[in-house]
């Protein structure tokens, strides 16, 4: 199986489940409409799948697209820290939603997609603690800045829904045919 994903949280969830997989990153242009977060989710694992499905047509394949949405907006990895710190600033003490779209197929297998949507409020995050946080964790290579699996007790009061979902990628039975 091939993940086409450069994401170490990514692979950190199939790995805990089992799965023997290839990571191959794939690049894919990707689509943001605000008002829309299940379709952007969507369109952009399914591009990266296809992407990955040209150079290896006859494997099984699973790509994700990971983005946070929160006021209608969403928001995705940030450019820079100081990107960083306003997303986490703009986050703090909120509820926002976690959308990941997954795109997989099978050996010789259509495409198939599903989202998920997971809830996670932060806490009232001070200046203190979003310098603390950004310095603990890579938050240019992390949706809304953050990663609920690294220092996330930090930030996260509370979340609901699938952990894994909130780290990338959400267990899905479906995987199990994969295999």
């Amino acid at each position: 199986m091939i993940l086409a994903s450069k994401s170490p949280r990514r692979s950190k969830i199939l790995t805990g489940l089992g799965f023997a997989f290839k990571v191959v990153p794939t690049e894919a242009e990707e689509v943001s409409i605000p008002r829309a977060p299940k379709r952007t989710v969507t369109v952009n694992a399914a591009r990266k799948l296809k992407a990955c499905r040209a150079l290896f047509p006859d494997e099984s394949i699973i790509a994700a697209d990971t983005i946070v949405w929160f006021d209608n907006r969403i928001y995705g990895k940030p450019k820079t820290l100081e990107e960083a710190k306003e997303y986490l600033r703009e986050l703090s003490g909120n509820y926002h939603s976690v959308f990941t779209g997954v795109a997989w197929c099978k050996k010789g297998g259509a495409l198939e997609t599903k989202v998920v949507e997971s809830k996670v409020k932060f806490r009232e995050l001070s200046e203190d603690l979003i310098e603390k946080y950004v310095a603990e964790v890579k938050p240019t290579d992390r949706a809304g800045a953050y990663d609920i699996d690294e220092s996330g007790g930090l930030i996260v009061e509370r979340y609901e829904g699938s952990y894994e979902n909130i780290m990338g990628l959400p267990v899905l039975s479906e995987f199990t045919e994969l295999a």
